[in-house]
């Protein structure tokens, strides 16, 4: 078998995302995404990252990747390339450890959306080649390049980007008779270690390809393109490499949906007058959809630990039943005496909450759900993340997703 090593990449200086490497993408920090594609292969046998910065390592570290060493400050500029970064590391390794792996993986960070088996796939597709200096991951092409042009000078004729063997204009041809094309992605690169330290390429001459679902296309530049491809995570329609637990989807029969209250029908605020008597601010519209629902058996549920005749009023206002009252810690055993005694399965049931004392209501419920604004740990430990925050329809947004996947079926 050969020796592989999974290396990723990650300085800490970046101008279009500060701190891009360790920000927080779907509840963890962006560089654990690529670790977990190291670790949970089973022909890496060493996951190491490769960095400038002592917090990303000592993160990269708790997410079980290893950091041996710092990488030099000059070789962690805007303009360097990778080729210099895998140099000095192969190079480190084999003087300080004597350690020379056949194959380097490159995991980019800005990638993290990677199809189970991505990794595994790769360094097979290079060990079954004699010939493969490389592979690397591919998607079809969005835009056909037959169809694109040169533009010399702005008064001249343009001039067709690509021609085609038998085709006389393939920019006027139909795109399912031009040759296929395809985008070279940044979820995965297995290379020779020879063709990095002897040919001095980070691919060779002899690149052969893994194609992958184009519906994992993700290159992280900007923070519209985190949020947008955070939602992808966050919809569970992908089957994912992730650092954390495998995401449950939607169950097929909904009887039930138990909401906490603070932080989810409220923003978390309240105002106290002078006489004690508190006031918290909720969205009309999270109560828009419950007699929907209902029509089709499905109820709504208020689960809160607080004493507060607003949870009562609110509940009222929205037309639902409400259980409140309970202390900090009981929140898990109200809800197992509840579901017992009304003879509810708990995997019928979506329970969505924001904070700590919700997580043992999420380990019940067969899908779980927190707000946008939730906490870290909530946030990790939910199925699905909403985009809308506590107290702005974050329930009206769950009732409508709900309503969409049964009219969908």
């Amino acid at each position: 078998m050969a020796e592989t090593l999974a290396l990723i990449p990650a300085r800490g200086g970046s101008k279009g995302i500060p701190r891009k490497n360790i920000r927080s993408f779907a509840g963890y920090p962006l560089v654990a995404w690529s670790i977990a594609a190291g670790k949970q292969s089973k022909m890496v046998a060493r996951v190491i990252v490769s960095t400038d910065d002592q917090e990303i390592a000592a993160i990269a570290n708790q997410f079980g990747a290893e950091t041996p060493f710092l990488r030099p400050a000059e070789l962690a500029q805007d303009k360097t390339t990778d080729l210099p970064v895998f140099e000095h590391a192969l190079k480190w390794l084999e003087e300080k450890e004597g350690y020379k792996p056949d194959v380097v993986v490159q995991l980019r960070p800005t990638s993290p959306i990677r199809p189970v088996g991505c990794v595994d796939n790769a360094i097979k597709i290079l060990l079954d080649h004699n010939d493969a200096d490389c592979v690397r991951g591919v998607v079809p092409a969005g835009q056909n390049p037959h169809k694109m042009w040169r533009i010399s000078y702005e008064n001249e004729p343009m001039i067709p980007l690509l021609q085609v063997d038998g085709i006389k204009e393939p920019y006027n041809a139909p795109r399912q008779i031009l040759p296929p094309i395809y985008w070279q992605t940044g979820h995965i690169d297995a290379i020779r270690t020879s063709t990095i330290l002897q040919k001095g390429s980070m691919t060779g001459e002899r690149i052969y390809p893994l194609i992958i679902d184009p519906r994992y296309t993700v290159d992280i530049d900007n923070l519209s393109d985190w949020a947008k491809y955070e939602a992808v995570v966050y919809s569970g329609a992908l089957e994912m490499v992730s650092p954390g637990r495998k995401r449950r989807p939607m169950p097929e029969t909904i009887k039930m949906i138990i909401t906490d209250f603070d932080g989810v029908i409220t923003d978390g605020r309240v105002w106290t007058d002078e006489n004690g008597r508190e006031t918290v601010a909720a969205s009309r519209s999270d109560s828009m959809r419950v007699r929907q629902l209902r029509e089709r058996g499905i109820e709504v549920m208020i689960l809160s630990s607080e004493v507060n005749n607003v949870v009562k009023a609110r509940a009222e206002k929205m037309g639902v039943e409400a259980i409140h009252g309970l202390g900090l810690h009981e929140k898990g055993e109200a809800l197992k005496k509840f579901l017992a005694e009304k003879n509810l399965d708990p995997a019928q049931i979506i329970y969505i909450g924001n904070d700590f004392n919700d997580l043992p209501c999420f380990e019940i419920a067969g899908w779980a759900v927190a707000v946008a604004d939730a906490y870290p740990d909530v946030i990790r430990a939910a199925d699905h993340v909403l985009s809308r925050p506590g107290g702005y329809g974050a329930v009206r947004e769950l009732c409508d997703l709900v309503l969409k996947n049964i009219e969908t079926r």
